[in-house]
């Protein structure tokens, strides 16, 4: 199912958000990965899940294993490195057409991690 947003989503792999909606409300983390044709980010140590995997060549143990579950792009919110706090963000245009991101809180730019 797509989102009804297209392009590029403006979190980036780096960052560093917070969680605002759903059972990890509040829990802070480092985006891993970015899925922008699912609108989804695996951010770390949040959304846990367990796995059960049988035996293979290259993990002859199998067992349980831990990992990182993708969450909506929507329910995690930039947290401005200058305040510590979750903002909202905009795109401005430079005049050599680069974009950057300012955030709403404090109209600092937000650099690309």
């Amino acid at each position: 199912m797509r989102s009804h947003r297209t392009g590029r989503p403006r979190i980036v792999k780096g960052d560093r958000v917070r969680v605002i909606r759903g059972n990890h409300r509040d829990m802070e983390g480092t985006v891993t990965e970015v899925l922008p044709n699912k609108d989804r980010v695996v951010v770390e140590g949040v959304n846990m899940r367990k796995r059960h995997q049988r035996p293979t060549e290259a993990n002859p143990d199998g067992g349980i294993i831990t990992f990182e579950a993708p969450i909506h792009a929507s329910n995690v919110m930039l947290v401005d490195p200058s305040e510590d706090e979750p903002t909202r963000i905009r795109m401005k245009i430079e005049e050599d057409g680069r974009k950057e991101r300012i955030s709403v809180r404090t109209g600092n730019p937000i650099p690309k991690s």
